[in-house]
């Protein structure tokens, strides 16, 4: 009998480390608090369920375009239907963003504390994934330009950052694409815009209306609270949203999900609400947890990253341990480059005042979480 052999993957398929969500569960507690995935804690609007519970026709394939949903992207937002494409979660369009554009040879950049998708989809093309150093948990411009060569195919940027929450200005954005060279495809990852109140923010929609090599990627898995099912958008080049329309699904996006995002981004009201709740209690979070010793990264999202001192007892390890234990589900960020850090998940304000509660006992110390 022959030697058994199996498949071989195509390179870099090996070189994957799977991606791990959040926790969902804890083993002894249920239900849990889980602030691990950055989920709103409004949930979708009701019109939303509404909608999805309306649609019957499961035997129907779906509109294979999502029209009715690029419609109404476009008179959100004001822009071009034709040069929006609709996906199973902004994951899906940057996968066939680095299939369209990555190769064997090719390099693709992102920074030292991406989103670890990018990692992802540039190796499972065959490219190799090259790595900017941040500033102070912060893209920097000029270390991204410092990689580029003529190998460089994509830049990966999410702004703002997961897990960090920092962002660029959008006269840093400018620098950018003015820096890179014209073959060099400008993705930003804009997956929590609707959270940034500043004045000096922009998610990308100029640059793609005004230059021929960038996209904007969205998602409706974050304030709309559509995570399940998996519905994200981008708007591109009109070059870019062809060859993406060319080898994306022929049904890529499930009539349920077009129903329930063409309701979510028509109601307004529930995303403000859903927007103001956030801007409450990121700077409530931020203040308490900053009292009880911990440093917090400045976030423009719709989480915070605490970081813990490297003390015994007192580590991220060790936190996570004891607030799983009360169930209390925050999220690892080691794959991220923080070994001695959570990202917390803004949660209700129930949730979060048990958090900050958990956090002091932990700690040891005394303080207010009213």
């Amino acid at each position: 009998m022959s030697e058994k052999t199996t498949p071989t993957p195509q390179p870099g398929i090996m070189d994957i480390t799977p991606y791990v969500p959040g926790k969902s569960t804890a083993a002894s507690r249920s239900p849990v608090i889980k602030l691990s995935s950055n989920e709103t804690p409004l949930g979708p609007s009701p019109k939303a369920l509404a909608a999805y519970g309306e649609v019957s026709t499961l035997e129907r394939y779906p509109n294979g375009q999502a029209t009715e949903l690029r419609q109404a992207i476009a008179d959100a937002y004001g822009l071009n239907r034709e040069r929006i494409v609709c996906g199973a979660g902004s994951d899906e369009l940057l996968s066939l963003l680095a299939q369209a554009y990555l190769g064997e040879g090719d390099e693709a950049i992102y920074t030292e504390h991406g989103f670890l998708v990018y990692h992802i989809v540039i190796l499972a093309n065959g490219a190799t994934p090259v790595i900017a150093p941040e500033k102070d948990a912060r893209a920097d411009v000029d270390a991204i330009l410092d990689l580029v060569s003529v190998k460089t195919k994509i830049v990966f940027l999410a702004n703002p950052n997961n897990p960090t929450g920092t962002y660029l200005p959008f006269d840093e954005l400018q620098r950018l694409r003015a820096g890179l060279p014209d073959h060099v495809i400008l993705v930003l990852d804009a997956a929590y815009a609707e959270y940034v109140k500043r004045n000096d923010y922009e998610a990308g929609l100029e640059l793609v209306a005004t230059t021929a090599n960038t996209v904007m990627t969205r998602t409706f898995s974050k304030v709309y609270g559509l995570a399940a099912l998996r519905i994200g958008w981008c708007y591109a080049p009109a070059a870019i949203a062809d060859v993406l329309n060319r080898i994306r699904g022929p049904f890529n996006v499930s009539a349920p999900a077009i129903a329930a995002a063409v309701a979510a981004i028509q109601d307004g009201a529930h995303m403000e609400k859903a927007v103001e709740h956030n801007d409450k209690w990121l700077a409530w979070l931020t203040e308490k947890i900053g009292a009880l010793g911990l440093e917090v990264t400045p976030s423009v999202a719709n989480f915070i990253l605490i970081h813990f001192p490297d003390k015994e007892g007192q580590t991220a390890t060790d936190a996570d341990a004891a607030l799983s234990a009360k169930g209390i589900l925050l999220r690892r960020v080691e794959g991220y480059g923080f070994p001695n850090a959570l990202r917390m998940t803004i949660g209700t304000e129930d949730e979060n005042h048990q958090t900050v509660a958990a956090l002091e006992v932990f700690l040891g110390v005394s303080g207010d979480a009213s």
